[in-house]
């Protein structure tokens, strides 16, 4: 549920109605979710170790699809895995994808997935990675940044603002990975989070980065001074 504080207004829902890529997200990961099912009920053998995200075989045998096919996988043991990942897709990325369309919000959320793989296979060799999170956290990132002042219900209870609950998530995920031995959701999850704030704030366009960011500085060296005043400062 959010409600917009400006327009005084409560929708059920975040986003409404599911768009073009949201669906067929969706669709894709809950059609390779009953293919890992049925695999591990024949006794067939997971496809986690071919499909999921294994460092040593992605740059070591050069099976770079693992850095896409990790994204579709989920956990057989626990279902809320995948719905808790599909719900936080449709929640937080409709809206997006209604703003930047289908193409721009696809590529996107293939960034941040590759980019949280390559941050996980960086840092963690010998793990085993599956899941959408890393893709998810950037689309929420995403989110928080265009819609700031939005009111979203965190963990369905607590009522913030979209960029504060945004806020809140990165921390958690620090304060976990610091704190626990087993930090390879934590990771993919911050490393989404990095690979969607460098697209947003167009990194990768160097000069238009560092002239942004050098006009944001010297923005704080002037100082406004009412009229009445007689003596103004010089810059």
């Amino acid at each position: 549920m959010v409600y917009d504080r400006n327009e005084y207004r409560m929708d059920m829902g975040v986003a409404g109605r599911v768009t073009p890529g949201i669906k067929w997200l969706i669709i894709a990961n809950v059609a390779v979710f009953i293919l890992q099912t049925a695999m591990r009920l024949l006794e067939r053998g997971g496809i986690e170790s071919i499909f999921g995200l294994v460092p040593s075989e992605t740059f070591g045998d050069l099976w770079l699809w693992q850095l896409v096919t990790y994204m579709f996988l989920h956990s057989t043991d626990w279902l809320g895995h995948l719905l808790l990942n599909m719900l936080m897709l449709w929640m937080f990325g409709t809206e997006v994808e209604r703003a930047w369309g289908t193409r721009r919000f696809l590529s996107y959320y293939f960034l941040c997935g590759i980019g949280a793989g390559l941050v996980t296979a960086a840092l963690l060799r010998n793990s085993t990675t599956i899941g959408a999170s890393g893709a998810i956290y950037g689309v929420m990132l995403a989110y928080g940044m265009m819609f700031p002042n939005r009111t979203v219900l965190f963990m369905f209870m607590f009522p913030m603002r979209a960029m504060s609950m945004v806020m809140l998530c990165i921390g958690i995920q620090v304060f976990s990975l610091l704190s626990l031995r087993d930090g390879v959701a934590y990771v993919a999850h911050l490393g989404g989070l990095l690979f969607g704030y460098l697209y947003l704030k167009r990194a990768w366009r160097l000069r238009e980065f560092f002239g942004d960011l050098r006009w944001k500085l010297r923005r704080r060296r002037f100082k406004v001074v009412e009229r009445e005043k007689r003596h103004y400062p010089f810059h």
